[in-house]
């Protein structure tokens, strides 16, 4: 599935729900869903810079796609990364980075996120096409 396909499908999602408190349930329970990082990428390492909570986050390279894993030790920062690794584990580099991040507006996360959530959510972001961006390069 593509990068907007995966994120058609989490604004139909988030539209199904009337109200914030629902929403931040649904967060939390796709955090429980969440690939688990290997614990040997628990490091300091994999951590994304910016966070107030702890976020790892580490990226493989398989048959041209970046595959993602991540945990975090907050429960709705955890539901955000795993938002972003459905989003982008198993794409190419080149749509990771070109991927419109248009979707988080659409369904209203940033503006219900405190402020230092907001900001370790651009830092997650950036993290993810870090990594997108590194593997590109090792290509050419």
């Amino acid at each position: 599935m593509e990068i907007k396909e995966i994120q058609d499908e989490i604004v139909d999602e988030f539209s199904m729900f009337d109200d914030w408190d629902e929403r931040y349930q649904y967060v939390i329970d796709l955090g429980k869903s969440l690939p688990l990082i290997d614990e040997k990428y628990k490091d300091d390492d994999h951590i994304v810079k910016g966070c107030q909570s702890k976020v790892w986050l580490h990226a493989d390279r398989h048959d041209g796609k970046v595959v993602f894993t991540a945990d975090s030790d907050a429960i709705i920062t955890k539901g955000i990364i795993a938002i972003l690794v459905r989003v982008f584990s198993g794409q190419k580099p080149a749509d990771i980075l070109a991927a419109d991040m248009g979707f988080i507006d659409e369904i209203g996360l940033k503006e219900h996120l405190s402020p230092t959530r907001a900001n370790g959510l651009v830092s997650m972001i950036k993290q993810i096409k870090m990594y997108a961006l590194a593997f590109e390069s090792q290509a050419k």
